[in-house]
């Protein structure tokens, strides 16, 4: 016996997508589309728990995402979904990592989590702190150094205790009173050190300079990663989106196999139909149970992709809450967007505080050979509590002027493997700007030809669903054949897929262009740190 089985409720906002004989244009939103679908059936054990969030609470989203805007109900994900505060602890049981939660989440709560929690970018901002004590540390050198040390002994000789001894006997021999050496002493000490270099020959003051060119690179480095992160949780985000709805799609192409199915036993029944038909339906529908299992298979490595790059906790599954649609329009031309994409991206300005950095090199290097001039101020005291004498003390001051002419060409060697270095910068910095304006135009004539799919795949859906509607009723006729209605399903879901890869892909690319021009729409990428 051939068994049937069909799936439903799979990812949240796109369960049911595009049923046979939906009319679909390229401006209707697949929302829509959902709650226009027809009858469910019941779930196997394939599919993951799911909890869909109430259709009434559902929100349309920013035509570009904005954490700035409030108005999005979906804007602060649950606590509960974030780590424990110790990165050290780790499952050791099975139950610790046993999915106990799944949660719906919006793409800007994804971004809002992926901001918060994700352990690159944590790290550069670690880096930015570690930099910024770096540069505290160099403007330590500005001021004096001033050394104090204390000492304080107390003695107890034994050469004293031996020769009181002997002048002990003698006294007795002699019949006299013994008078002895005191053989215990106690001292106290003391020192107080200044010292200052007043001239490194221009030496201190590129170690301060080039730790606070430190901060700003890192600081631009934490911009990148930000805008990284924000990128991959986007991306991440829609290709969720579209495991979910390929789910979907596998889930009505199911159903058409099924009707099919049922269409040739019936025929078959009632002496139309032949067995050869009913054979072809039936391998028809294991087709489509396989490519259902298939997809439901990559819609959990989608999740667990998401979960991995917002850094959750160890029981938490997501699902996608937003519906597919397309993400909004890109307002300004090709020739802008590549000018805003030289202006914003951190990766040019972090070379050109590389070459600031080089030149910093190149001060310091070339300061082993220029004169110093050191100044050292030094009091000291002590005090025998055993004698009569009081505190005795000094004190000395010290002027040093030091000048290495000859140090067997060490200096200059350095400063040219800094200006070698700066070169690399400038390198780096055309080549980055021509990568940054390859990337803009790749993603702007993506997105450009995405949209414009989206419109021949929604045509393309319409067209297969009525060419579908139109085998079947030629097939219960008795004037089409089985074939021409498994060949018009396999259209359909192929113009299905089309339809979802060009909204999904359109709205990857848009992504795309963001992360290349950088820091789009509103440049507040650090109000959140």
């Amino acid at each position: 016996m051939l068994v049937i089985r069909s799936f439903t409720n799979i990812g949240s906002s796109l369960a049911l997508l595009l049923i046979v004989g939906q009319q679909v244009t390229a401006q209707t939103p697949l929302s829509e589309v959902v709650s226009n679908s027809g009858s469910t059936s019941q779930t196997t054990s394939q599919t993951l728990p799911q909890t869909t969030p109430d259709p009434a609470q559902a929100e349309d989203l920013l035509p570009l995402p904005n954490r700035n805007d409030q108005s999005n109900k979906f804007e602060r994900a649950p606590n509960y979904l974030n780590p424990s505060g110790n990165p050290l602890i780790f499952p050791t049981v099975p139950d610790e990592v046993d999915i106990k939660t799944v949660q719906p989440i919006s793409l800007n709560q994804a971004i809002e989590l992926a901001l918060q929690n994700n352990k690159d970018l944590q790290s550069a901002r670690i880096q930015l702190t570690q930099r910024q004590e770096q540069l505290t540390e160099q403007r330590a050198r500005l001021f004096p150094a001033l050394d104090a040390q204390f000492n304080f002994s107390r003695d107890s000789s034994i050469s004293a205790a031996q020769q009181n001894l002997q002048l002990r006997r003698q006294a007795e021999a002699a019949g006299q009173d013994f008078v002895g050496i005191n053989k215990e002493s106690t001292n106290a000490t003391g020192q107080l050190s200044l010292t200052y270099n007043i001239y490194t020959g221009g030496e201190r003051a590129a170690q301060l300079k080039r730790a606070e060119r430190e901060i700003k690179r890192q600081k631009l480095e934490v911009e990148r990663a930000a805008e990284e992160v924000r990128f991959q949780a986007a991306d991440n985000y829609y290709q969720l989106q579209r495991r979910d709805a390929e789910v979907a799609i596998a889930q009505a192409a199911i159903e058409d196999a099924t009707q099919s199915l049922r269409d040739a036993q019936l025929l078959e029944q009632a002496g139309l139909g032949t067995r050869f038909s009913v054979l072809q339906a039936e391998v028809d529908v294991a087709r489509a149970n396989q490519e259902l299992t298939t997809a439901i298979s990559n819609q959990r490595i989608a999740r667990r992709t998401l979960v991995q790059l917002l850094s959750l906790g160890q029981k938490v599954e997501l699902t996608a809450a937003d519906a597919i649609r397309e993400a909004g329009n890109w307002p300004i031309s090709l020739e802008e967007s590549i000018v805003l994409a030289y202006k914003n991206r951190s990766e040019l300005e972090q070379q050109l505080v590389a070459r600031d950095i080089g030149e910093q090199d190149r001060k310091i290097a070339l300061s082993e050979i220029k004169p110093k001039v050191d100044f050292s101020a030094n009091y000291e005291y002590a005090d025998n509590f055993d004698d009569e004498i009081s505190v005795v003390d000094g004190y000395s001051f010290v002027a040093t002027a030091r000048w290495r002419f000859v140090d067997g060409g060490r200096a200059f060697s350095r400063a040219r493997q800094a200006d070698r270095q700066i070169d690399l910068a400038n390198n780096e910095f055309a080549r980055i700007r021509n990568q940054v304006r390859l990337e803009v135009e790749q993603s702007y004539y993506q997105m450009v030809a995405n949209q414009e799919n989206i419109q021949t795949a929604a045509l393309s859906v319409e067209s297969a669903t009525e060419s579908l509607r139109l085998a079947r009723l030629r097939f219960q006729a008795g004037v089409g054949t089985q074939t021409d209605v498994i060949n018009s399903q396999r259209d359909l879901t192929d113009a299905r897929s089309r339809y979802l890869q060009a909204i999904v892909d359109y709205n990857r690319s848009l992504n795309d262009l963001q992360r290349s021009v950088s820091n789009w729409p509103d440049g507040r990428l650090f109000e959140l740190r």
